[in-house]
């Protein structure tokens, strides 16, 4: 699963915050279990490589193995799959206080920190430059602003349901866009709001991306667990405008392993590129 397709969940999920909030359904173990399980072997994952990294700018010359090609998925995937990470930290957040409970938040702010951390580790590469030429941290810049702006703006649908500055990159910005949202309409009209969202959404990350999906298995694992958290809840009763891939993950059985399962299935393996390559100083 592409990291495009994460981020097309984190707006399905900030979209549908009210009824996930809010939903007399209750988050299985099964699924926090997996989300936790599997965003905790991508952390990992990303952990080994940015170490490499970072052991990398005292060298002469960068490694074959970490030539840009290979690695421009893996840093691309850890700026954009934050819009998940948070949005869904905020989601279960407001489901725990509802319930007044601690029941799924923590398990979401471990990973959370897990992945503030990656992005911190990131940013340092990229501000170092000895590793990451010029056109490549401008290009990575470029997307991470754009990741800001979007999280901050879908934020905006949970701002009635918690405080929404606590997960965003600029409060204020966020903010404004809450008041910019008129979130009775948008609560009406969920289907019409969850459209737009998602064409806009897509349109903007439909170029600039590498075509790659470096940590594919994981991000089914963790979208598997975020939609089979609220299964009945997040359903086209309440407007869900689904991608072909969430059509098809609803449609399989009610247990997140055979939703994986029928991921598996359908995703078709990304071919190789040139791992060779050296990156550009």
């Amino acid at each position: 699963m592409h990291v495009r397709d994460l981020a097309e969940l984190a707006a399905l999920v900030a979209v549908h915050a009210p009824v996930i909030v809010q939903g007399a359904g209750r988050l299985p173990h099964s699924a926090s279990e997996q989300y936790w399980t599997a965003s905790k072997c991508r952390l990992d994952r990303w952990g080994r490589l940015l170490r490499q990294l970072t052991a990398a700018q005292n060298e002469a010359e960068i490694s074959p193995t970490l030539a840009w090609t290979r690695v421009r998925p893996v840093l691309e995937e850890i700026f954009v799959a934050e819009m998940l990470t948070r949005l869904w930290t905020a989601v279960v957040m407001a489901y725990d206080a509802v319930r007044g409970d601690q029941e799924v938040e923590p398990v979401a702010r471990n990973i959370l920190g897990g992945h503030l951390e990656a992005r911190q580790r990131l940013l340092g590469l990229l501000s170092d430059g000895r590793v990451i030429g010029l056109p490549q941290a401008v290009q990575l810049n470029h997307l991470r602003r754009r990741v800001e702006r979007w999280t901050d703006m879908l934020l905006a649908h949970l701002a009635d349901s918690i405080d929404i500055a606590e997960f965003a990159f600029e409060p204020e910005r966020a903010a404004d866009f809450s008041d910019d949202l008129d979130h009775e309409a948008a609560q009406a009209d969920r289907r019409f709001t969850c459209q737009l969202v998602l064409v806009s959404l897509k349109g903007s990350f439909a170029e600039g991306l590498s075509d790659r999906s470096p940590n594919a298995d994981l991000n089914r694992r963790i979208a598997s667990a975020v939609l089979g958290a609220f299964r009945e809840e997040i359903t086209d009763s309440t407007g869900l405008v689904k991608s072909l891939w969430l059509e098809r993950l609803c449609r399989t059985a009610s247990d997140t392993e055979g939703m994986v399962e029928e991921l598996l299935r359908l995703d078709v393996p990304q071919e190789g590129v040139t791992r060779n390559r050296c990156w550009q100083r």
